[in-house]
């Protein structure tokens, strides 16, 4: 049978071809333009209400439709007790919670009371009553919305009197509503962050998802479909075991909850606070936190009940414990590996394995600390400088021959000629004072290190010797001395030729020149 009544004229119809014309069901429905199905139907409720042919002269269409469709009888409403539905919308907030357990549960309590499609339609009714974000079902310890808001509140200026727009973040727990509120000075990803972290704190306990606008703190590639989250965002997020679902561009029924929570922010903290006088933000934030924990508080108009309560009810049993650890913040960049295998990072540089030269890498960088990762893992690890113009290096990262130059220094330098000799200390010292830097004399003394190994420790003491008498401070005359076996001859020998000239066969020294009536 049809689904919709038909009108008591065709029904008419339908009683006059059968009953004077005597059709058949078949042809009645192609003469009236209905189904089969319709025509026995209606031919079988007119056999159950007792009509005949004709119809009496004083029955109208609504008397007619009264004794074809008779209403079965139903207890009275006062033997019907109506469902709680302040009571099912709120456990319809818990995980596993349906109508159809409600109202099991309900019919155990009243057995006479509604259908279970009567149940449902009185809670269908009172939905329609709520604010359209509260239409969405929100699972007990599902979901965070966060957002900044549109309207913001100010600081005055100490010395100018100037107004200061600041900013206001504000967060929202799904199943109970809960609001969070504080103001910070910009919508940076350190503002972003720390709010996320002291909400969670307030909470104690952390959503399973947080759905955040598409801010740049946030998202770093908007994309309907795969969008790109802020890798710092994500590390928070998984630091305290959430996972983020950004809203789509220009969506907001994405996120109803948290708009209706930036509305009432705007109205009951921005516009509350909007001739107050604040001068630190610390003190705005106070006022912003008094006027939260009223919202919160307060019963809400549809539910009777405050959002404090059914946060402690509902959501708070259900939120992810908080890590043992804080989270701390930390910016990525990209940097490369220079040729002096260091990269720079906010004016100071930091070493990473010499094979690395020239590769461009990622830094994660913190208060504390410096991290460089290459191909998805961490290669170098730093503490931060404080300042600018510092060079932060390991040992490990060095090639083998920088690393053993990098050790000395003129102290230990000094201590290693002393245990060669007095006259190679002296020399090793005028070495070292001669030079603008130290570390410019540092190759030349190793050097004098490399030549007591190959000549001895004897000998390089007497070549020291002989170049500090010639007061000649260097490593190429010290191994000339040595390659010349000069460090044999006497010190009081002024007629030896100059070693850091070198020694050839045709110099003939001062006692060639001092012979006096030579023959021409």
């Amino acid at each position: 049978m049809a689904g919709t009544r038909l009108l008591m004229r065709r029904l008419r119809e339908l009683l006059r071809l059968k009953h004077e014309h005597g059709l058949s069901h078949r042809a009645i429905a192609q003469a009236c333009g209905v189904g089969l199905g319709t025509v026995s139907g209606y031919l079988e409720r007119a056999t159950h209400a007792g009509l005949t042919w004709p119809l009496p002269a004083d029955l109208d269409d609504a008397a007619l439709e009264a004794r074809l469709f008779v209403r079965p009888e139903t207890p009275p409403t006062a033997q019907r007790p109506p469902p709680d539905v302040v009571r099912m919308h709120t456990e319809l907030a818990r995980q596993g919670v349906t109508l159809q357990l409600l109202w099991l549960e309900y019919r155990a309590v009243h057995p006479g009371g509604y259908s279970y499609s009567q149940y449902c339609e009185h809670y269908r009714q009172f939905a329609r009553r709520l604010r359209p974000s509260m239409r969405q079902v929100h699972r007990a310890g599902e979901k965070l919305f966060v957002d900044f808001a549109g309207k913001r509140p100010h600081l005055v200026d100490r010395h100018t009197g100037e107004l200061v727009l600041v900013e206001l973040f504000v967060g929202s727990v799904g199943a109970s509503g809960l609001i969070y509120a504080e103001a910070a000075r910009t919508q940076d990803l350190a503002a972003w962050v720390g709010a996320h972290i002291r909400l969670l704190e307030a909470c104690g306990g952390s959503p399973a998802l947080w759905i955040p606008d598409n801010l740049k703190s946030a998202v770093t590639l908007a994309h309907p479909y795969e969008p790109e989250v802020n890798r710092t965002y994500a590390e928070l997020a998984r630091h305290y075991g959430a996972v983020v679902i950004p809203t789509r561009v220009r969506h907001p029924r994405d996120k109803p909850r948290v708009e209706v929570s930036v509305q009432i922010a705007e109205r009951w903290i921005v516009a509350v606070l909007r001739d107050r006088v604040f001068f630190e933000l610390a003190d705005l934030n106070a006022a912003v936190g008094e006027e939260v924990a009223r919202l919160n508080d307060r019963p809400m108009r549809d539910l009777g009940v405050s959002r404090r309560a059914r946060f402690d009810a509902i959501d708070r049993p259900a939120l992810r414990p908080l890590p043992l650890t804080r989270f701390e913040l930390g910016e990525w960049v990209r940097c490369r590996a220079n040729i002096d295998y260091h990269v720079a990072i906010d004016h100071n540089i930091y070493s990473v394995p010499y094979t690395l030269v020239h590769a461009e890498m990622e830094a994660r960088v913190t208060a504390t600390t410096v991290e460089v990762f290459f191909q998805q893992g961490r290669i170098a690890s730093h503490l931060r400088a404080v300042g600018r113009g510092h060079a932060v290096t390991c040992a490990a990262h060095m090639p083998s021959t920088h690393r053993a130059y990098a050790t000395w220094t003129p102290e230990r330098l000094i201590a290693w000629a002393e245990k060669h000799g007095p006259a190679t200390a002296r020399l090793v010292a005028g070495i070292l004072e001669r030079r603008p830097h130290p570390e410019l004399a540092y190759r030349s003394v190793l050097g004098l290190l490399r030549l007591g190994q190959q000549h001895g420790e004897s000998r390089l003491e007497a070549g020291c010797a002989r170049a500090e008498r010639l007061g000649a401070y260097s490593y190429r005359t010290v191994a000339n001395i040595l390659r010349h076996a000069l460090d044999r001859l006497p010190l009081d020998d002024e007629g030896a030729p100059d070693p850091s000239c070198g020694v050839h066969h045709n110099l003939r020294g001062a006692g060639y020149y001092a012979q006096k009536d030579s023959p021409c």
